[in-house]
């Protein structure tokens, strides 16, 4: 309770705290007097059409007083506060001074109806008095200093309200505990309120400052990561063609260490595409053509048949004669080259890799099926992750960073198409896309 009394802004949010704050103040002033004049305005139409009826209301002409100081200072109000509102017109200090001449306004017009009600003698009933202190504590934030006028404002209230009717002094010892218990009710929830309100703010300016570091730190981290990678592919494409050239020069002849390197630089060059790939911040977006899907899956086919060490059988199957489809064609080579070589990575070496085209509705559908070790249901929800932890060595021990499939299915989504799985574990895997026809 102490610390809550006490409790302070923390110093390097205060200042931006006080100002964002002044001016949700001031809106709320417009909100507040808005309705209450509309209220007023409306029993002052009552009053004139069933004038008889409410004329022989007790205290009539003292809730007359009442509804035509509100009618008054309802518009003053909202004039002075839309002003206020407007950004850099007024300071700080006086839009808080604003606020707290209306916090007054506010108590003062509910004290009044209160007195009224209850027969001039407040601690009969405060129902009207308590509402405006609820008001006043829920929907501004106050600082300690402004609080505090207030709390003594409620206080003056009912000693103007003890003077004014003859008390009897048992009278006025009850309304005057009732002054200092309504007092300090005032003072505790405006505590709160502005406790939970500053507790938030700071929060949510913690947290912004949190989010630029973090992106910063991912911004360096990209960029390093981008250096790094670009780095690498010029020398890993010389070892690359260096091998080429040792096993061309000695075609016929088993040489084991030379077609490793080949296939280690390959990988390698695989896993610094897929990092290039994934620091790209910005999604260019693609140059597409239209083409015949069924030529180019064909192409790609043939390639990695002629390119194949093992001379795995890689089966292409066609349904139609052509399927025209707007792709990017370096892309989406890239898709099915990881597709093709997961099923090489994850099956046998007698078993063929399927790459089927067919047209469905108004799709190009192609399937790419393996008939390997399949997936576990445990791993097929992370599959398609970011450095999925779905990520396993081949059946040769190739390693994987898990991101592959997540490219794939990424630059699949940009052209508008969607990448999905069917799997069985120990019967293999078969990856479907399914691409818009072109037209």
């Amino acid at each position: 309770m102490l610390n809550l009394l006490k409790y302070k802004t923390p110093e390097k949010y205060s200042s931006d705290f006080k100002e964002a704050y002044s001016y949700i103040n001031v809106k709320q002033i417009k909100i507040l007097s808005s309705a209450i004049f509309a209220l007023a305005a409306t029993l002052r139409i009552f009053s004139v059409v069933f004038y008889k009826e409410m004329g022989s209301l007790p205290n009539f002409a003292e809730y007359n007083i009442s509804n035509m100081i509100q009618i008054t200072a309802g518009p003053i109000f909202i004039i002075v506060s839309t002003i206020a509102a407007k950004p850099n017109s007024w300071t700080v200090r006086q839009r808080n001074i604003l606020t707290l001449i209306f916090s007054m306004f506010l108590l003062s017009i509910t004290f009044y109806i209160s007195f009224i009600y209850s027969q001039h003698n407040t601690k009969n009933t405060m129902t009207v008095f308590l509402i405006g202190i609820v008001m006043v504590s829920i929907f501004f934030s106050l600082e300690f200093k402004y609080i505090l006028i207030l709390s003594l404002h409620a206080i003056l209230l009912f000693i103007i309200g003890m003077i004014i009717p003859n008390l009897d002094l048992d009278q006025k010892i009850l309304n005057t505990g009732a002054a200092i218990i309504l007092a300090f009710v005032l003072y505790i929830c405006s505590r709160y309120s502005y406790f939970f309100k500053s507790q938030h703010f700071t929060q949510l300016r913690q947290l912004e400052e949190k989010n630029i570091e973090v992106q910063e730190l991912n911004r360096q981290k990209s960029e390093i990561l981008g250096f790094v990678a670009h780095d690498l592919r010029n020398p890993l494409n010389n070892i690359e063609a260096l091998s080429r050239i040792i096993l061309e020069e000695n075609k016929g002849t088993e040489n084991t260490e030379a077609a490793l390197i080949l296939s280690s630089s390959r990988q390698a060059k695989d896993i610094i595409n897929d990092l290039i790939e994934v620091v790209q911040e910005e999604k260019i977006p693609f140059q597409m053509v239209n083409i015949n899907m069924v030529d180019y899956l064909s192409g790609i086919c043939m390639s990695w048949q002629a390119n194949s060490e093992e001379q795995r059988k890689i089966n292409f199957i066609a349904h139609e004669s052509e399927l025209l489809s707007s792709v990017n064609p370096s892309k989406f080579n890239r898709v099915i080259d990881n597709l093709i070589g997961n099923g090489l990575k994850f099956s046998e070496t007698n078993t063929p890799i399927d790459v089927e085209v067919l047209k469905k509705d108004t799709l190009c559908m192609i399937r790419v099926k393996d008939y390997g070790i399949g997936i576990p249901d445990n791993l097929k929800t992370l599959l398609f992750d970011q450095f999925s932890k779905a990520g396993r060595q081949g059946l040769k021990g190739e390693r994987s960073i898990g991101l592959g499939l997540h490219i794939s299915k990424d630059i699949v989504e940009q052209h508008g198409g969607t990448l999905s799985l069917e799997s069985e574990e120990n019967k293999g895997s078969t990856f479907i896309i399914s691409m818009p026809l072109a037209g």
